[in-house]
């Protein structure tokens, strides 16, 4: 049962990271540091968009538009925090 959860802790950790790398991505793609005319910025980017659109497109519809500011990302760290702190807390010492 703790290889189960340290996986899930992994994934999270993982998916975290995921989403940090998309934050960037499409921040030096709106100030046009980076561009889509590079082949490995567009798969990066591709890849990136794939793994994190499904998650982020219902925290989107819920969360109020604030503007020109996405504040999905941070709707999206705060719960992969809270399944963390439930995992570590409550479901990690009662593991066999």
């Amino acid at each position: 049962m703790r290889v189960l959860l340290e996986i899930i802790m992994l994934v999270l950790n993982l998916y975290w990271w995921v989403a940090i790398i998309m934050i960037v991505m499409s921040w030096l793609l709106q100030f046009n540091v980076i561009n889509y005319s590079n082949q490995f910025v567009a798969t990066i980017w591709r890849i990136v968009d794939g793994l994190t659109k499904p998650v982020l497109d219902p925290i989107r519809r819920v969360v109020p538009s604030f503007g020109g500011l996405d504040i999905s990302p941070i709707v999206l760290f705060i719960g992969i925090y809270a399944l963390q702190r439930v995992i570590v807390l409550y479901l990690y010492p009662y593991a066999f």
